[in-house]
């Protein structure tokens, strides 16, 4: 920019119109000046304007008349614009239309018409400030679109972040109430067969035979889980989730596990949305794997039933005091209380009084 204008200003200060002054040394200093003034305008704009302003002024002091002169202040002026307030344009506006009035009469320019010299000579400084007012509106618009889009991309990788790890704690708390309960019957089983290996095989082959039927339904427990997980709906439909009338068939692993199992349900024949169903079946599957798993109990009691507009599940064993795993710190308890919660209800674990464990899921019928 500075070398085009140094182009047009130079050849319009080495030609003068006859009767005027023509160049000198004098013209060349101030050319000079301003051109070089114009190399740093970014940096300094209000001293370039400053240092132009003046060379055009002793200019038109000096005698030199030219419609390109004044065309390093006025690139200046609009730098200034661009890179300030409107605060600062606005003042710059009033001080550049002043002094070049003031500079027009001293100079008696267009002298044939002395009253209207001076007032085009104050509109000329407008024309750059204004030009540069808008270039920097536009300029700031575009950043705030850029920050918008910018602030709109942050809230979409925040709100994908959120979903992925929401869908990376569902399939966790699938697989675990799928898994767990399963594997942890089998288990059981399985060192019962190897005690029972040598001396009495025919407790071993039952206890082998439990074993391969629990897998067998681990297996179809994941598949049906793997189908809703990946939204399958015409295929996932043709496993249904667990719902309350399978919590004999729960009972019947446990017992199979070695542990006494009694079942009281009762919904009074109301109709229980399927998200309440599954969450009490869910709940009560962890339960039972925490007594096989933890208590050494011998009998289990589970207790469904309607209190006023809820679905209460209890889960009870009389096993010695609780270890670690029933304090609330393990998966199964976490996704005990993240399965009432979707459901829009509780879950209470706590020791009860001369021994055992009891859970308690409160889980309302309304808004499921």
């Amino acid at each position: 920019m500075a070398s085009v204008v140094a182009v047009f200003t130079g050849a319009d200060a080495a030609v003068n119109d006859p009767g005027h002054r023509q160049a000198d040394w004098l013209t060349w200093l101030l050319y000079g000046v301003s051109v070089a003034a114009l190399l740093v305008r970014s940096r300094w704009p209000v001293a370039v304007s400053v240092v132009t302003g003046g060379a055009c002024a002793g200019w038109a002091l000096y005698g030199h008349i030219g419609e390109l002169l004044n065309l390093p202040v006025m690139v200046a002026l609009y730098a200034l614009a661009v890179q300030g307030d409107r605060r600062r344009t606005s003042r710059t506006a009033v001080i550049a239309a002043l002094a070049s009035g003031v500079v027009s009469l001293v100079a008696g320019i267009d002298v044939a018409q002395p009253q209207g010299a001076p007032l085009l000579e104050m509109l000329w400084p407008l024309v750059p400030l204004l030009l540069g007012e808008v270039v920097r509106g536009r300029q700031e618009l575009m950043r705030e679109y850029a920050d918008r889009a910018a602030r709109a991309e942050a809230e979409r990788e925040g709100e994908a972040r959120r979903k992925v790890q929401q869908e990376r704690v569902r399939i966790a708390r699938e697989l675990h109430d799928v898994v767990a309960h399963t594997v942890t019957a089998m288990t059981v089983q399985t060192g019962l067969a190897l005690d029972a290996l040598d001396k009495r095989p025919e407790v071993a082959r039952a206890a082998m035979r439990q074993v391969r039927a629990s897998g067998k339904e681990a297996v179809r427990e994941l598949r049906a889980t793997v189908k809703v997980l990946r939204e399958d709906r015409s295929e996932a439909g043709k496993d249904p989730a667990p719902r309350l009338e399978q919590l004999g068939e729960l009972a019947e692993h446990v017992r199979a596990a070695g542990v006494s199992v009694s079942l009281h349900q009762d919904t009074g024949g109301r109709a229980v949305p399927p998200v309440v169903e599954l969450a009490a079946y869910r709940i009560v599957q962890e339960a039972l794997t925490n007594v096989i798993k933890h208590a050494r109990a011998r009998h289990a009691a589970i207790w469904v039933g309607l209190i006023w507009n809820a679905l209460v599940v209890e889960v009870t064993d009389d096993g010695p005091p609780a270890d670690s795993a029933g304090t609330g710190d393990g998966y199964g308890l976490i996704g005990m209380r993240e399965r009432a919660a979707a459901a829009g209800g509780s879950v209470e674990a706590e020791p009860v009084s001369g021994g055992g464990w009891r859970v308690r899921a409160v889980l309302p019928l309304e808004g499921a």
